[in-house]
């Protein structure tokens, strides 16, 4: 009998602590699901109160959407709530109220993430974007239902289409036997070797992304923030400003159909005066706290997390090139328990080095979603505030989850943390390729570094030309080319 009663007690125990981690990773992903829907809300595009086909069909776009976005949020979260996580079971290791914060909940956050990961990136982006597209096939009655057809032999063709590619490709990659023989299993192979790919994408993605970012920090800041005003007149530059203001609008009130001007581009010219007019006179109107404290501080902490972050894959390259155990390596299930998570602190320096850790991962993060709309080629996908189509939108959640999904194995890649990948993030096949991982720690270093003197050596430069006078000479000769411009099409025109 008593057996039978330790045998039961350990029977609810257990089911008491799955439940209990259900229910936390059930509150912590609904926390993050409001905040993406308001987020997406906020940059979605206003449509009709009116109740239609389009309607339902966005709304079931903007619910996957807001699923997919509180699954990159998790994502970001998963290497600050471990690392936390560490350092409070290290401070109170027998505290009874933290006992529900051990290793088989941070296990199986990293599982969850790993899984939803898959399914937002494989199935629900493409099936939200195909059905957003679609219209039904020809000769078939127009509805909701011809719709989800056409979005589900989309899909299978996209499926197929995405099979054949990883077979060829594994299969000229590696022509062992067993290697021809796990060309048949899906499950075990597919997917593993098709998402390892997808996160190789995305680290050298965020390798293109982090160190454009990072220079681009300083000029975003810049923006939020007022300058310190050293040797400029900013009253004679609103006083030039207004002078200009008044006389592109005289222009533009004074326009015949005859004019040599084109109306659009003076429009758009004095759109620019007016918001040069009034970034100077927030920057009159700051206090001296504000232009002379806040705006050097900010900047030097911009620096500071640069550099430590330069400097830490640095002394990865070095830890690499003597010590193989400085590889990104996965964490299993069993060794986890085996070893206990938060038995040993994975930073050098305590807590403070795990805070510092932390804030770097979100640094970096950060700073590769500035990069990523900073490029060019992904310009278009910058979202604008009550203005993004849900197309647009499915294009920015399916990046930003990529980056997302690659920070973790990125930072461990670069050495930010010390803390072993966990569940899926930990089985991809290129983490364990030593010249994959060097050549990525060199590249971030070198290109970061390049970024960042590029970047200071052009700061320097247009301060010199201000303190000299001469930026009104040449911004004299950038406004003058619109004219010459709107002059040569309408000559054309006649």
């Amino acid at each position: 009998m008593e057996e039978d009663d330790v045998t039961i007690t350990a029977r609810e125990q257990n089911f008491h602590s799955q439940v209990r981690e259900y229910i936390i990773c059930f509150l912590l992903f609904a926390v993050l699901y409001f905040v993406s829907y308001f987020i997406i809300t906020r940059y979605k595009r206003k449509a009709d109160d009116h109740e239609d086909e389009d309607a339902i069909v966005n709304r079931i776009s903007l619910y996957l959407c807001t699923f997919t976005l509180a699954v990159s949020a998790g994502a970001v979260l998963l290497l600050p709530f471990s690392i936390v996580s560490i350092e409070i079971l290290l401070s109170f290791p027998k505290n009874y109220y933290i006992q529900w914060l051990n290793g088989s909940l941070i296990h199986g956050l990293w599982n969850l993430v790993s899984l939803f990961s898959n399914l937002c990136l494989f199935m629900l982006m493409p099936f939200a974007y195909f059905f957003l597209e679609s219209e039904g096939f020809a000769g078939s009655k127009k509805g909701i239902k011809a719709r989800v057809l056409e979005t589900f032999v989309m899909l299978i063709l996209l499926g197929l289409l995405i099979l054949g590619i990883v077979w060829v490709a594994s299969a000229l990659i590696d022509n062992d036997a067993a290697s021809m023989e796990s060309l048949y299993d899906l499950w075990e192979f597919y997917l593993p070797y098709l998402y390892s790919c997808i996160s190789l994408m995305g680290g050298l993605l965020l390798l293109l992304c982090t160190p454009v970012g990072l220079s681009r920090m300083f000029t975003v800041m810049g923006q939020l923030l007022v300058k310190p005003t050293i040797l400029e007149d900013l009253d004679e530059q609103i006083y030039c400003i207004h002078l200009q203001e008044e006389a592109l609008q005289r222009r533009l009130n004074g326009m015949t159909s005859h004019s040599q001007y084109n109306p659009v581009d003076l429009q758009q010219e004095l759109d620019s005066v007016r918001s040069m007019k009034n970034k100077l006179e927030r920057r009159k109107k700051a206090s001296a706290w504000e232009k002379n404290l806040v705006y050097p501080v900010v900047m030097l902490i911009l620096l500071a997390g640069t550099t430590i972050s330069v400097l830490l894959v640095v002394f990865n390259i070095l830890y690499l090139l003597v010590d193989e155990t400085a590889m990104p390596r996965g964490s299993k299930a069993n060794n986890t328990k085996e070893r206990g998570i938060g038995s040993a602190s994975l930073s050098t320096f305590g807590f403070v080095g795990a805070a510092l850790e932390i804030i770097l991962i979100f640094y970096l993060m950060v700073s590769s979603v500035v990069g990523f709309y900073s490029l060019r080629v992904f310009e278009e996908l910058t979202p604008r505030k009550d203005d993004t189509t849900m197309t647009t939108i499915i294009g920015c959640c399916v990046s930003i989850l990529v980056l997302s999904s690659a920070l973790p194995v990125m930072s461990r890649t670069l050495g930010i943390t010390r803390f072993d990948l966990l569940g899926d993030f930990g089985r991809f096949n290129w983490l364990g390729n030593f010249y994959i991982v060097l050549s990525y720690n060199i590249l971030f270093a070198v290109v970061t570094t390049l970024c960042l003197v590029r970047k200071f050596t052009s700061a320097v430069r247009e301060e010199l030309l201000k303190a000299l006078g001469l930026d009104k000479l040449h911004l004299s000769n950038n406004t003058r080319e619109p004219e010459k411009h709107s002059a040569n099409r309408h000559q054309k025109s006649l």
